[in-house]
């Protein structure tokens, strides 16, 4: 994204200090925190005053909670299920092919190159525990916190009709992007072999269901 002085700026907003590590449920602008004590126990001699912080979720809210605590003596642990964050609003040029999955996309790990107290785990959460204050992974792993941050964002919906899905992709990942833009290229393709005009004008017709910036678009 182009920056005022004209010079390129990261694709995420400009992570806030939080005042006071002490205070992370009320200084986290973004997900649900939850608030636990600290098992100092649990953590190593030399880091027993570090409380733990794990983040669920990489899109714009979890990445930003991570970026938000660079400096404070807490050790982060993002979550994700993919190794990439998307730049949703883009998704609408991955599927009609103006842009590549690429453009729109940079691994975390990159991301947060040098944050030295953040550690990311590709796996997804089957289960909170709030009372034994930990999350299990798929993966079986156990990860323990002292706060929670809970930012796995949200995904379409097709109103108790969720056999539309087959017929009508929804436009939330980058799979999503992908599958449309197959049967967009598809039906360009078919359009332009068929001798029939009533085929040919299904098959170039198509029915976009929602007017906001991703419809329109």
């Amino acid at each position: 994204i182009p920056a005022r002085n004209g010079k390129t700026a990261s694709f995420l907003p400009a992570s806030r200090r939080l005042p006071r590590y002490t205070n992370l449920q009320a200084s986290l602008p973004l997900g649900h925190a939850m608030d636990a004590q600290t098992h100092s126990q649990d953590l190593p001699a030399a880091d027993r005053h570090r409380p733990r912080v794990v983040v669920l979720g990489a899109g714009f809210g979890g990445l930003n909670a991570t970026l938000a605590l660079p400096r404070p003596p807490v050790e982060v642990t993002a979550i994700a299920r993919h190794n990439s964050p998307l730049f949703h609003p883009l998704l609408s040029q991955v599927a009609p092919a103006g842009l590549s999955p690429a453009q729109i996309g940079t691994p975390i790990r990159l991301i947060l190159r040098r944050q030295a107290n953040a550690t990311v785990l590709m796996d997804k959460v089957e289960a909170i525990d709030r009372q034994g204050r930990s999350v299990r992974l798929a993966s079986g792993r156990s990860i323990g916190f002292d706060y929670l941050v809970v930012a796995t964002g949200a995904r379409h919906a097709y109103f108790g009709h969720d056999d539309w899905e087959a017929a009508a992709s929804g436009l939330k990942k980058i799979e999503d992007a992908i599958l449309i833009r197959r049967r967009i290229l598809t039906a360009f393709e078919a359009a332009e072999t068929t001798d029939d005009e009533a085929e040919r004008r299904r098959l170039l017709t198509f029915v976009i269901v929602g007017g906001g910036p991703t419809g329109v678009e």
